[in-house]
C-alpha cells in the first residue's frame, strides 16, 4: 500500500488554495494487528445500526454520506490532525502539495463573515485587474458571499483554466461596488518572498511546497547580488504565520543553513516511521547571522526549521512562542474513495525535544505591538495545547499556550521586524532598542 508522510500545514487562506502539503515516501509493507473477538462483535454492531438507519429513517438517507460520517467521526476521535478525506478533499491536498491551481490570484481571509482579499498574488489576473488589498468581496458570479464559508468561497473563485468569473468588489472610500471579470489562469503561489534591507537580506517563507527549498535558494542568491556577498550582514527568515507542509522541504530549508548535525526525527509505533534526517555539508549562506521570526501561527514544518537552527545554534530564535504541532501525519490513499489522513508519529527536534502541546521558545522574545483598533477584534493563539483531543506533550512535561500572531503589513511598524534588523546590526544584544525602520515593501503590479 502506497502512503504518503506529510506534516500539517493547516489551511491556507487563498483563492483556489486551501489544504495540506506532503512528502510523498513508499513502503514496502504495512505493519497489521489482529483485532479481538470483541471489535468484531463491535462492527457487526455498526453493521446491524447502519442497515436499521437505512430501512426505518423517516426520510430515505444517503447511504453513502452515512458511511463518510461514520468513518470521519472515528478517525477524527483520535487527535484533531486525523481525518478522512472524501475524493474532492484529497485531490485539494494534491493541489496545495504542488503550490499551483487555476484560479484568479488572491489571497483571501474571511473576518465576521466577509471576504477580505488580503493580498493579491503579484503578476496574476487578479493584480492586473486592480484588484487592491482591504477590497471586500460581496458577490462570486451570481452568488453572493454573505453565508458562504471561507472554504465555499474559495472553491468558487476557482476553477478551469481560461474560464470566467464575475467579481462584485466594495471598495472602502467608493460609493459604488467595482465589477470585475476575471479569466483564470495557472496560479503558482509564491511560497518564498524576499527583498532587501540595506545590509541585511530578508526571506519569508510562507508554506512549504515543492517550491520552497528552490525558492530559499534564488532568494540568497538574488539577495547576495543586491547587497554584495563581502557586504551583507545577516539574514532574517519569517516564519510567522507560516502553518507548515511538506516535511521534505522543511528538512532542506534547514540543511540550507547547516553543514552537519541533525536536523529531525521521527518516532512512532512501527519502524518505518521512526527516521532521522541530518544536515549535509553546504551552508547557502557561508556562515552569516541569522534570525529567524515566529510567532503563534508558525506551526508543523516552520517548527522543525526554528528548532534545528536553534538547537544547534545556528540562529537567534525571535518573536513570540510557536503553535506547538509536534506530530507527522500520513495520508493512505483509498483508489477513488480519498484518502485517510493519519497521525502515525511524533517528531523531534535535533537536542530531543518534543514540541507537542508546548511550541517553540525564542531565544528573545518581542512581542509585537497591535493597533489599538485591532486589540479587541484580535485573540490569542493559544495553539495545539488548546485543541480538543490533541495528543498529550511527548515527553510528559507541562503544556505550554500559543501566543498572538498579527503582523502588521506595513514593515515600519513590525517591532518583530525591526528587533531582528537591530540584533543583526549589532544596535542592541536584547534587540529591542529602537532602530531606523526597514523600507516599505514596493508596490504591487496591480
Amino acid at each position: 500500500m502506497r502512503k504518503v508522510s506529510l506534516v500539517l500545514a493547516g489551511a491556507i487562506a487563498g483563492a483556489g488554495l486551501t489544504g495540506v502539503v506532503t512528502q510523498t515516501r513508499l513502503f514496502s509493507s504495512t505493519s497489521a494487528v489482529a483485532a479481538s473477538a470483541e471489535v468484531y462483535r463491535s462492527l457487526n454492531l455498526f453493521g446491524d445500526i447502519f442497515e436499521k438507519i437505512r430501512t426505518d429513517y423517516v426520510e430515505k438517507p444517503d447511504e453513502q454520506k452515512l458511511i463518510e460520517a461514520a468513518i470521519n467521526g472515528m478517525v477524527s476521535s483520535l487527535d484533531p490532525h486525523s481525518g478522512y478525506l472524501d475524493a474532492k478533499s484529497f485531490r485539494d491536498m494534491d493541489t496545495d502539495m504542488r503550490g499551483q491551481f487555476g484560479g484568479l490570484g488572491i489571497e483571501v481571509t474571511m473576518e465576521d463573515g466577509v471576504l477580505k482579499v488580503a493580498k493579491p498574488i503579484r503578476d496574476t489576473p487578479a493584480s492586473k485587474a486592480g484588484i487592491l488589498t482591504g477590497d471586500l468581496i460581496r458577490q462570486i458570479d451570481e452568488t453572493e458571499v454573505k453565508g458562504l464559508s471561507l472554504t465555499q468561497a474559495v472553491e468558487k473563485m476557482r476553477g478551469l483554466i481560461n474560464t470566467q468569473v464575475k467579481l462584485k468588489i466594495e471598495r472602502p472610500g467608493k460609493p459604488e461596488p467595482l465589477e470585475f471579470t476575471l479569466t483564470r489562469s495557472t496560479i503558482v503561489v509564491p511560497a518564498v518572498e524576499e527583498r532587501v534591507e540595506a545590509d541585511i537580506g530578508y526571506i519569508r517563507i510562507g508554506t512549504f511546497s515543492e517550491q520552497t527549498y528552490e525558492g530559499l535558494r534564488k532568494a540568497i542568491d538574488k539577495v547576495n547580488t543586491e547587497i554584495g556577498a563581502d557586504k551583507i550582514k545577516g539574514y532574517v527568515i519569517d516564519l510567522r504565520n507560516n502553518r507548515g507542509g511538506r516535511l521534505d522541504q522543511s528538512v532542506l530549508v534547514s540543511d540550507a543553513f547547516l553543514d552537519r548535525g541533525k536536523i529531525v526525527s521521527t518516532r512512532g509505533r512501527n519502524a518505518e516511521e521512526t527516521q532521522v534526517f541530518n544536515a549535509k555539508n553546504g551552508d547557502l549562506t557561508k556562515g552569516k547571522p541569522v534570525v529567524v521570526l515566529i510567532n503563534g501561527s508558525s506551526a508543523s514544518a516552520a517548527e522543525i526549521v526554528a528548532g534545528a537552527l536553534q538547537d544547534h545554534k545556528r540562529a537567534t530564535v525571535m518573536g513570540t512562542r510557536s503553535f506547538g504541532k509536534g506530530s507527522v501525519q500520513t495520508v493512505i490513499p483509498l483508489g477513488g474513495n480519498g484518502g485517510l489522513r493519519l497521525t502515525t508519529a511524533r517528531y523531534y527536534t535535533p537536542a530531543g525535544t518534543s514540541i507537542q502541546a508546548k511550541g517553540i521558545t525564542p531565544d528573545v522574545e518581542v512581542i509585537q505591538d497591535i493597533p489599538a483598533e485591532l486589540k479587541d477584534k484580535l485573540t490569542e493563539n493559544k495553539g495545539e495545547a488548546a485543541l480538543k483531543g490533541h495528543l498529550k506533550a511527548g515527553d510528559g512535561k507541562d503544556e505550554q499556550s500559543g501566543s498572538a500572531s498579527y503582523v502588521p503589513a506595513d514593515p515600519t511598524k513590525d517591532t518583530q521586524l525591526i528587533a531582528a534588523l537591530n540584533l543583526l546590526r549589532g544596535v542592541k544584544k536584547d534587540a529591542a532598542a529602537p532602530a531606523t525602520a526597514p523600507a516599505p515593501d514596493a508596490p504591487k503590479p496591480n
